[in-house]
């Protein structure tokens, strides 16, 4: 508390050089409906080497604006904001995942043209994750039928996480989205009283939160960029007027 607008600045200075100098690319978004002032910087990686050369790429773009003295500088001050930081992997579970995009397009436009997104973060209890997963593709199958063409991304904590946390996506172009996606008990239907039994005795704990992408601490790929770039690449906030600017208007 009392850190988030320099946190701010100084995560739109390291968008700023990596944009600049070919750097790293990621997304941001806040909690809007959870914990308060709470940032993810996400970004999509191929495999465990990826996210290496990521940080790589990063710290090359740091040390190319400032040298390596200023970029552990600018981290000190950084994380001198926070209160906490985790960082985590997570492996994208596409065949528990419903109406996935068909190609790596459809899913850029998807992500492009989104504004918030829905996660349910979900604890499994330990030895339960086969009888979770196997509900889950219940679900993806009658996901695809009742809600068709609402992609559904679930993902698996792989590292930084307690083992067997499971994270269920929506992305939401507005949150008036919510409205149409039909709830998890008029997807199953008469099948849902069996589903919401197994699902009690394999999981300890869920929690709900909806987050709003931040495009101006954010630093996309390009080709989420041009779905929207207005949105994506915003321009920087007008300089405030001087004082003797004021007096002469």
């Amino acid at each position: 508390m009392g850190k988030r607008g320099e946190f701010d600045t100084l995560t739109k200075r390291a968008v700023q050089i990596n944009r600049k100098n070919k750097g790293d690319t990621w997304l941001a978004y806040e909690i809007a409906y959870g914990a308060n002032n709470t940032v993810y910087l996400v970004s999509s990686r191929s495999g465990y080497g990826a996210a290496a050369e990521g940080m790589k790429t990063f710290e090359a773009a740091m040390i190319a604006a400032v040298g390596a003295a200023g970029m552990r500088q600018l981290f000190e001050a950084w994380e001198a904001t926070l209160e906490s930081e985790r960082s985590e992997l997570r492996r994208r579970r596409w065949d528990l995942s419903a109406s996935a995009p068909s190609d790596a397009a459809a899913y850029n436009r998807r992500v492009g043209e989104s504004r918030y997104l829905r996660s349910a973060v979900v604890y499994v209890r330990p030895g339960r994750i086969p009888d979770y997963e196997a509900q889950l593709k219940i679900v993806k199958e009658a996901q695809e039928r009742v809600n068709a063409g609402v992609p559904v991304f679930v993902s698996q904590g792989v590292a930084g996480q307690q083992t067997g946390v499971f994270y269920i996506t929506t992305l939401l172009k507005s949150l008036s989205d919510l409205d149409e996606i039909k709830p998890v008990q008029e997807v199953l239907g008469s099948s849902y009283a069996s589903y919401a039994r197994i699902v009690a005795e394999c999981v300890s704990e869920t929690a709900v939160q909806i987050g709003r992408f931040l495009p101006e601490l954010s630093n996309p790929p390009e080709e989420i960029v041009a779905i929207d770039p207005k949105f994506w690449r915003p321009a920087p906030a007008p300089a405030p007027a001087t004082k003797g600017a004021e007096q002469k208007q």
